[in-house]
């Protein structure tokens, strides 16, 4: 999963970052809202964790933007701001769910689950595909009842092409999802990767649609 962090405080910024790279997550972080902005036209997220209090524009502009070019990507709100009024107002301009700070890690990172898992159309956050789970909350995964060792990049590779199975996704499109904007990147890095799934899992599990990207087939 692919995250957009759009915090200002450079504390709190950096210990989100850390938390969500451990589960294995994609993490950009952004410390102003004209930033986010732009971020949110470009690119593909699939989740955003914004607080309301940013420079140049606040949270609740962030949202209006978001909202009013038809992005539906599931916003959480983290801020200060303990309000009702407040709640009710990002609520109200599309926010998905809503934290007050300080809050519990913990809790932060289930909503997180909770809300892709929703986004996903799943039920659990367990991810099922044939013989394959995959449990990102504890970062394991398992093929026919026994673990494979994945380090986060593969993890994240796999979870991308497996919650997308059935569709075709170009390289530049899997790449956001598992490589952050400071992360360098070796030019075969990808081809790498999935050459270890194959090699880990099945030789079959992932195609490559030469000039396009990659697909997993939809589970029979």
């Amino acid at each position: 999963m692919r995250i957009l962090i759009v915090e200002d405080d450079t504390l709190l910024g950096e210990g989100l970052v850390t938390a969500l790279k451990r589960q294995g997550d994609t993490v950009d972080w952004l410390q102003d809202g004209a930033s986010a902005i732009v971020a949110l036209k470009s690119e593909s997220f699939d989740l955003v964790v914004l607080d309301l209090g940013l420079p140049r524009a606040d949270g609740y502009a962030v949202l209006s933007a978001v909202r009013g070019a038809g992005n539906r990507v599931p916003v959480l709100i983290l801020t200060a701001r303990d309000q009702v009024a407040d709640r009710v107002r990002g609520l109200d301009l599309g926010a998905d769910d809503y934290l007050v700070k300080p809050f519990d890690l913990h809790e932060l990172l289930a909503r997180i689950r909770a809300l892709h898992r929703r986004a996903q159309g799943q039920t659990s956050n367990v991810i099922v595909h044939g013989d394959i789970r995959l449990d990102p909350a504890a970062h394991l995964c398992t093929y026919k009842g026994k673990m494979v060792d994945l380090p986060r990049r593969e993890f994240a590779l796999l979870r991308t092409l497996i919650e997308n199975a059935g569709r075709v996704l170009t390289r530049d499109a899997v790449l956001q999802r598992v490589y952050g904007w400071d992360e360098s990147l070796e030019s075969n890095a990808l081809e790498v990767h999935v050459h270890h799934l194959r090699k880990k899992l099945y030789p079959e599990l992932i195609r490559t649609i030469r000039g396009v990207g990659y697909l997993v087939e939809a589970p029979q």
